[in-house]
């Protein structure tokens, strides 16, 4: 006997699972959110699930996993989305005064979504605000595809349990980051970082930050010491920069010049 299903959290219809692929080939497996300002919508992932240099991850196009049917979960397509358009990144990245920043944002075209699609995403209320007070040890989730595992019935991630583990609005080691300890494996790059907030409205989370990627020593001695099971975490302001309509778009690889983050104060 099977208790009766429960409506679906709508945190998982705003999380969505990213496959990067350079034509038909698959590379690596990602996670990624919605956002929408105004009539936009985005899809929110860590910079590097789009490009990264140093271990020659150049992909071409996402695949982004939808729900066609609001009715039927278990139904499931991809939608593909191409990273460049005449030479130039379809997808806006950002950097600050102390470092890059890995995240990106990539739009896309509602009229490529299904009209019956099942999907949530996060707004620009979703963000922190004065109001919102972040303090040490406060929960945390983040809800994601660790090694690419998921509820693959579904096509709905699995949500990872943590909490804040350095001063919310810090700039930690002068990035405009902060930590949290939530178990993560690869595969969760780009995955929303978020707490409850019943008064968000039909998606009732804060938008905390956006989780990029494990910390740990590199002297650490691994027949010893556990790994850290630190994470470091993007301020979330970011997103307000890097989806202004008038944003240039940029040659893969570099910022664009007017992407500022600022976190939150202490």
């Amino acid at each position: 006997m099977t208790a009766a299903a429960a409506p679906i959290d709508p945190l998982l219809l705003a999380t969505a699972r990213i496959g990067t692929f350079v034509g038909k080939i698959g590379l690596t497996n990602a996670t990624g959110f919605f956002f929408r300002r105004g009539g936009r919508l985005y899809l929110v992932s860590s910079r590097h699930v789009f490009i990264d240099e140093p271990s020659g991850h150049h992909p071409d196009r996402l695949e982004i996993e939808i729900h066609p049917d609001a009715d039927n979960l278990a139904d499931s397509i991809g939608l593909s989305v191409l990273l460049y358009r005449e030479g130039l990144a379809n997808w806006r990245q950002g950097r600050d005064e102390g470092s890059e920043i890995d995240v990106g944002v990539l739009e896309i075209d509602p009229a490529a979504l299904p009209a019956d699609v099942a999907m949530a995403a996060f707004t620009p209320e979703h963000l922190p605000g004065p109001g919102d007070d972040i303090g040490l040890g406060e929960p945390l989730l983040i809800p994601g595809f660790p090694l690419g595992f998921h509820d693959g019935l579904h096509h709905v991630p699995v949500v990872r349990q943590g909490s804040v583990a350095s001063p919310y609005g810090w700039r930690f080691q002068g990035r405009g980051c902060f930590l949290t300890d939530a178990r993560t494996h690869r595969g969760i790059s780009g995955a929303p970082v978020v707490m409850r907030a019943p008064g968000r409205g039909a998606l009732p989370w804060l938008l905390a930050g956006i989780h990029s990627s494990r910390l740990d020593m590199g002297n650490r001695d691994q027949g010893v010491d556990e790994s850290l099971g630190l994470n470091a975490a993007w301020y979330p302001d970011i997103l307000m920069t890097l989806t202004e309509p008038t944003a240039p778009a940029v040659p893969p690889g570099e910022a664009a010049p007017d992407a500022a983050c600022v976190p939150l104060p202490a």
